[in-house]
C-alpha cells in the first residue's frame, strides 16, 4: 500500500547502502525534481510569507490540502541543493496522501537516511525544523 510511511521507507532504502558522496549526489538528484514555484505564490514569497526562519537557507513552504490530498508547495534557493533535495523528498512523501498521514512524517527522517552526519549540525537543525513545520501545518489544516 502506498502511504507516507511506505514512501519514506522507500527513500530510506534508496540511501541505505550509499557512502557520503553518493548520498549527496542522490540528494542533488532529488533537488532537481522539486517543481518551480507556481506564479500564484510569487507574491506570498515577496511578502516573506511561508519562510522557514529556523533554516539559514531561504526556504519557503506552503503545506496544503485539497480534494486530491496533501501537497507541499515550496521554493528553496538554488545555491542550496542539499536543502532543496530534502524538501523535494518531503514533497514527494506527502503528495496526494490523506491528511491523517501527515503525522507519519518521522522526526528522525534525516538520521534514517544518514544525512545528519554528512550535512553537519546547523544544516541538520534547519532540515529538522522544515520537517516539523510541514508535519505541524499539515495536521492542523481544517
Amino acid at each position: 500500500m502506498d502511504t507516507v510511511t511506505t514512501r519514506i521507507d522507500n527513500i530510506v532504502d534508496e540511501f541505505a547502502d550509499l557512502d557520503s558522496r553518493e548520498k549527496l549526489e542522490l540528494l542533488i538528484d532529488f533537488s532537481n525534481r522539486l517543481p518551480p514555484l507556481p506564479e500564484a505564490y510569487q507574491a506570498l514569497k515577496a511578502e516573506n510569507e511561508g519562510r522557514v526562519h529556523e533554516c539559514q537557507t531561504p526556504v519557503y513552504l506552503w503545506p496544503e490540502l485539497d480534494q486530491d490530498g496533501m501537497r507541499l508547495v515550496a521554493e528553496v534557493a538554488e545555491e542550496a541543493p542539499t536543502v532543496k533535495g530534502f524538501v523535494s523528498m518531503l514533497a514527494e512523501a506527502v503528495a496526494g496522501r490523506p491528511q491523517a498521514e501527515a503525522a507519519d512524517l518521522p522526526d528522525d527522517f534525516l538520521e534514517r537516511i544518514g544525512l545528519d552526519a554528512v550535512l553537519g549540525m546547523l544544516r541538520s537543525r534547519g532540515l529538522q525544523a522544515i520537517t516539523h513545520r510541514v508535519r505541524r501545518e499539515l495536521t492542523v489544516i481544517p
